[in-house]
C-alpha cells in the first residue's frame, strides 16, 4: 500500500469498522434469527431485503447532499445509525420489530458507501481503481471477519439460542461504536457546491447522471451481482442447516467468500486500471452465474466451500470495475450523485434478490431459487456487453 496517505488508512479503518459491524448484524443471524421468530423462507426473504431497500431509497439523496454538503456531514450521521441500531436488535420479539431494525440500520450502509467511495474520487484521480479497490479491501476484511465471529457465537451458545442471538448484536454496537471514533479525525474537500441551489438545479443534475447510459448500465450490472449475493448469502445459511451443516461451517463459507474478495480486490482494480474494466466485468458475471447455479448440486461441506471461494473471486472480478468504471463516466463535481445511483441500483438488486428468491424458495425448493438468479445475472451481462461502449471516456460528462 505504499503511497497511500494516512488520512486514507483512517478511512479504510472506518470503513472496516463500520462494515464488520453492518455484516455480524445479518450474516449469518439474521436468517436463523428471523427464523427463530417464526419466519418462513418467504419471510426470511422479506427481512433481509428490508435494509437493501433502505438504500435504494437513501444513496441518491445521500450521494447528491454529500456534493452540496461536503462528505464529512453525511458520514457522521451514517456512523451514528451503525453505532446506535445495533442496541435496538436486543429488544426484539416479532418479526415486524425486525422490520423496523432493519430499515432503520440499512440507513447506515446506504448513506456510507456511496459517500465514502466519492470522497475516494475525490482524492485519488490516477490509479482510482486500485485505491477504490484497496478501500474495499478494508470493508472486506471487517465483512470477513463478521460471519465467522457471528457463526462463532451462535455456535458456543448453540443451546441458548436467544443469548447467542444478544450477544452478537452487542458485538455489533461495539463494533459500531469504534466505526464512528476514526472519522472526527479525517480531512475532507471542501464541498464543490458550497451553496444549496434550487430543487429544480439538484433534479436536473441528476436527471442527467441518471441519463448517462455508461452509469445506468454499469449500476444495472452491479444490480445483478449484488442479486446473485443476496440470494446466495440469505439461502446459502438456511440451505445449508437443512442438509446437515453447522452454523459455524456456514460462517466459515461465508469468510472464505469475503476473504477472496479481500485479497483480490486492490489487483483487480489495478487490472481495470490497465486493460479495461467491460471485459473483466462480464468475465466476472459470466463466473458468478455458473457457480450460483450448480451451488444445489452439492450437498456436503468442501465442495460448497470450493463454490463459495469461487463465487466471492467472481464479485471481486466484477465489483473492483464497476465502480471505477461509473466515477469514469463521471465528472468530479457528480462523483457523489453518480455514487449514489450506484449504489441505489445495487441495492434493488440486493433487495429484490432475497424477496424473489424466497418467494421461489417457498414454492419451487431451494435450488430453484439458486438457478433463477443465475439465469438473471447472466442475461444482464448480455444487455451490459451490447450496451456499454468500450471507449467509456467518450460518454463521460
Amino acid at each position: 500500500m505504499k503511497g497511500i496517505s494516512s488520512p486514507f488508512l483512517l478511512l479504510c479503518l472506518t470503513g472496516g469498522l463500520a462494515i464488520f459491524s453492518s455484516t455480524i448484524s445479518k450474516s449469518p443471524v439474521l436468517p436463523l434469527f428471523a427464523t427463530s421468530l417464526g419466519a418462513d423462507p418467504a419471510g426470511v426473504g422479506m427481512i433481509a431485503a428490508i435494509s437493501a431497500f433502505t438504500g435504494i431509497v437513501a444513496s441518491i439523496p445521500a450521494g447528491l447532499r454529500s456534493d452540496r454538503w461536503g462528505r464529512k456531514k453525511m458520514l457522521l450521521f451514517s456512523l451514528l445509525v451503525f453505532s446506535t441500531a445495533p442496541f435496538l436488535y436486543l429488544i426484539v420479539t416479532h418479526l415486524w420489530q425486525l422490520a423496523l431494525i432493519r430499515f432503520y440500520h440499512g440507513l447506515a450502509t446506504a448513506i456510507f458507501m456511496p459517500v465514502a467511495m466519492a470522497l475516494v474520487s475525490d482524492l485519488f484521480q490516477q490509479g482510482r481503481g486500485e485505491k477504490l479497490g484497496w478501500f474495499s479491501t478494508s470493508t472486506l476484511l471487517g465483512r470477513f471477519m463478521a460471519p465467522i465471529a457471528g457463526g462463532s457465537l451462535i455456535g458456543f451458545f448453540v443451546f441458548n439460542p436467544s443469548f447467542g442471538f444478544k450477544t452478537v448484536y452487542l458485538f455489533c454496537g461495539l463494533a459500531g461504536i469504534l466505526a464512528l471514533l476514526p472519522v472526527f479525525k479525517l480531512p475532507y474537500p471542501s464541498p464543490l457546491k458550497k451553496e444549496r441551489g434550487p430543487l429544480g438545479e439538484t433534479l436536473r443534475i441528476l436527471k442527467k447522471v441518471m441519463a448517462n447510459p455508461g452509469i445506468s448500465l454499469t449500476s444495472g450490472m452491479e444490480a445483478a451481482i449484488l442479486f446473485a449475493y443476496g440470494t446466495f448469502e440469505t439461502f446459502l445459511p438456511v440451505y445449508s442447516i437443512k442438509i446437515g451443516l453447522s452454523a459455524y461451517e456456514v460462517g466459515v463459507f461465508l469468510s472464505a467468500q469475503v476473504i477472496t474478495l479481500a485479497l483480490t480486490k486492490p489487483i483487480l482494480g489495478r487490472f481495470s486500471d490497465r486493460h479495461g474494466r467491460k471485459p473483466q466485468i462480464l468475465a466476472g458475471a459470466l463466473m458468478g452465474a455458473l457457480c450460483l447455479g450448480s451451488l444445489s448440486i452439492f450437498k456436503s461441506f468442501f465442495p460448497l466451500l470450493l463454490l463459495s471461494i469461487l463465487f466471492g473471486l467472481s464479485l471481486s472480478v466484477v465489483t473492483s470495475a464497476t465502480s471505477a468504471l461509473v466515477a469514469d463516466f463521471s465528472r468530479k463535481e457528480t462523483y457523489g450523485s453518480a455514487m449514489g445511483i450506484l449504489g441505489s441500483i445495487m441495492d434493488i438488486g440486493h433487495t429484490t434478490g432475497p424477496l424473489v428468491s424466497g418467494i421461489v424458495a417457498k414454492y419451487l425448493g431451494f435450488s430453484y431459487s439458486f438457478m433463477n438468479a443465475s439465469a438473471i445475472l447472466l442475461i444482464v451481462a448480455v444487455v451490459f456487453g451490447v450496451g456499454v461502449k468500450t471507449s467509456h471516456k467518450q460518454n463521460s460528462f
